[in-house]
């Protein structure tokens, strides 16, 4: 049974930091690639950022460059983001999904195992 179950959410300050976990199970990660979406209250799903099967490819939405980094540990079946600089803004519920193809997209029709979501907010 294919299952992704996101954790590391919170309450942190603004300019404050997570480090958001997806850990992957009943199928071997390290042939999908990786998407983080996120989905604020009364807002659509958007995509945040996402990583190759191999870890080659990354790509980020402009509004997290350079405050976000995803990484994967395929020996652990788990993906990383680490949330540096965070804004109120960045508020959402944050959720990982998998893809067969080895592309990184964010475009969440793609995937198609998704995890039931973490909370982030950033608040003072």
């Amino acid at each position: 049974q294919v299952q992704l179950v996101e954790s590391g959410g919170g309450l942190v300050q603004p300019g404050g930091s997570l480090r958001l976990s997806c850990a992957a199970s009943g199928f071997t990660s390290d042939y999908y690639t990786i998407g983080w979406f996120r989905q604020a209250p009364g807002k659509e799903r958007e995509g945040v950022s996402c990583i190759s099967s191999s870890g080659g490819s990354t790509t980020y939405a402009d509004s997290v460059k350079g405050r976000f980094t995803i990484s994967r540990d395929n020996a652990k079946n788990t993906v990383y983001l680490q949330l540096n600089s965070l804004k109120p803004e960045d508020t959402a519920v944050y959720y990982c999904a998998a893809t067969p193809w080895k592309l990184c997209f964010l475009w969440a029709g793609g995937y198609d195992y998704w995890g039931q979501g973490t909370q982030v907010t950033v608040s003072s």
